[in-house]
């Protein structure tokens, strides 16, 4: 930090460890995948697991931090052309959270992953692994969905998650903006008059609950396969 900064709270303990689960899951997806076999067990698993952490940060989104509400970077097309110029306003605070950049890659890997997970929920292998969805709709559906799943899904994920590695290691050597670091500790050296997440016990609390109950819904899906 410099003399005009101070350590402020930008991402809340629900978003961080939203990120770093959400990151292994996904590892864990992609493997256990392409193992196949009994490793398919924990492929759906995980899978479960991916889609009750999108439920709850559909819902963080709306009630959590500051900066990890979907409000604080949704940004409009003026924004990101100043953003692209170099010329983002004071209070358009876009060095805080998520850039108009960041936001759009935000967005479109969360996109990518429901409709991973959804296209997941009525695929079939005609083998030995199907979704707990797949008896509510055609096979013809359940065929479409499946080769998006195993084809075109995946490597839009893959590449969507190599564009954000890069993208961080830009920022980190072009810009000399660390992303990784504070989204581990949650702090980010910014002026003082930058407003600050609430990261208390009664919203980690709340968050706990929201999970809990996306969890149960998860399960609930799950169970419909029988």
């Amino acid at each position: 930090m410099n003399p005009q900064t101070v350590s402020v709270r930008v991402w809340d303990l629900p978003t961080r460890l939203f990120h770093w689960v959400l990151m292994l899951c996904v590892i864990g997806s992609v493997v256990s995948a392409k193992i196949g076999g009994n490793a398919m067990v924990w492929h759906f698993r995980l899978g479960y697991a991916v889609l009750a952490l999108l439920a709850f940060r559909l819902l963080w989104g709306l009630v959590g931090g500051r900066w990890s509400r979907f409000a604080s970077f949704l940004y409009g097309p003026a924004a990101l052309m100043r953003y692209l110029k170099g010329a983002s306003r004071p209070d358009e605070h876009h060095e805080v959270g998520h850039s108009p950049l960041g936001a759009l890659s935000v967005f479109a890997l969360l996109a990518l992953l429901a409709a991973q997970v959804g296209s997941g929920l009525f695929a079939d292998d005609e083998i030995a692994s199907s979704g707990p969805l797949v008896r509510f709709v055609s096979g013809a559906t359940s065929s479409l969905l499946t080769g998006w799943h195993k084809n075109w899904g995946q490597w839009l994920i893959l590449a969507t998650v190599a564009l954000h590695v890069l993208a961080i290691i830009v920022y980190r050597v072009r810009r000399g903006r660390d992303l990784v670091t504070p989204m581990i500790v949650g702090d980010k050296p910014l002026p003082a008059d930058v407003p600050a997440a609430r990261d208390t016990l009664s919203t980690r609390g709340l968050a706990l609950v929201l999970l809990a109950v996306c969890g149960a819904g998860a399960a609930w899906v799950a169970s419909l396969g029988g």
